[in-house]
């Protein structure tokens, strides 16, 4: 019979494992609710080795909160091939594929969480959205965004990352319907822009020349033109 014998962990190997486990943790429930005597015992180490490796929650939330960053904005790279609706709809699953497995902690990322006021949460946040921005921009093929360009992006980042929080309150709607309308979403913020706008008419042409007759966006377009359809007498 063989005793197991628990092998000593380097600087950086033990910090990764304490991140991984805190995610874990800040991902089943708010970060307020998780305390450092959990995460130690989850880790299998003591309280004070934990102070060892991070000065406090905040310092181990905030290196959580990298990790999932980076995973969340890595959600947004795509190949820029096929339909740009087909497109943003694997990019949809994704988000909400993270959204869905770490509710809580998402909840707590966009609302501030504990680390209210932390400029290093904000700049977090902010880094997920820019990266979020510029893969969308890629997709549509443009290098310099005209302004109303930016502000549809800005905005449709915007209303996904609301979507996902009220859909976690409850979750009312199903899933596939909420990735299917905010794919749809971003080609009605886009035209309401482009028929107003030469420029912006311009990219929305060119971004939507290959989808195909199934695709979502022109399905959004054949279901609006049939409610601006008067009913035959």
């Amino acid at each position: 019979m063989t005793t197991g014998v628990r092998r000593r962990m380097g600087v950086e190997e033990r910090r990764q494992q304490l991140i991984g486990v805190a995610l874990d943790l800040f991902s089943r429930r708010s970060p307020e609710e998780v305390s450092i005597d959990e995460i130690a015992s989850a880790a299998g180490i003591s309280r004070p080795l934990v102070y060892h490796y991070f000065p406090g929650k905040l310092s181990l939330y905030e290196a959580a909160l990298k990790r999932a960053s980076d995973d969340l904005a890595g959600r947004f790279v795509e190949p820029r091939e096929g339909p740009l609706g087909a497109r943003l709809l694997r990019v949809m699953r994704r988000f909400f594929d993270f959204v869905d497995d770490h509710g809580p902690g998402f909840s707590a990322l966009m609302r501030g969480g504990p680390a209210v006021g932390s400029s290093t949460t904000n700049a977090l946040i902010d880094s997920v959205r820019q990266a979020a921005y510029v893969q969308i921009l890629a997709h549509l093929g443009v290098e310099k965004p005209p302004a109303r360009l930016e502000l549809v992006i800005r905005s449709w980042i915007s209303l996904a990352e609301s979507t996902a929080l009220i859909w976690l309150d409850g979750r009312r709607i199903p899933r596939g319907e909420l990735e299917a309308q905010l794919v749809r979403d971003f080609a009605a913020l886009a035209a309401v822009s482009a028929a107003y706008d030469a420029e912006m008419a311009d990219v929305l042409r060119r971004a939507f020349e290959n989808e195909p007759t199934e695709g979502p966006f022109t399905d959004l377009a054949v279901r609006l033109i049939s409610l601006a359809t008067p009913p035959a007498p």
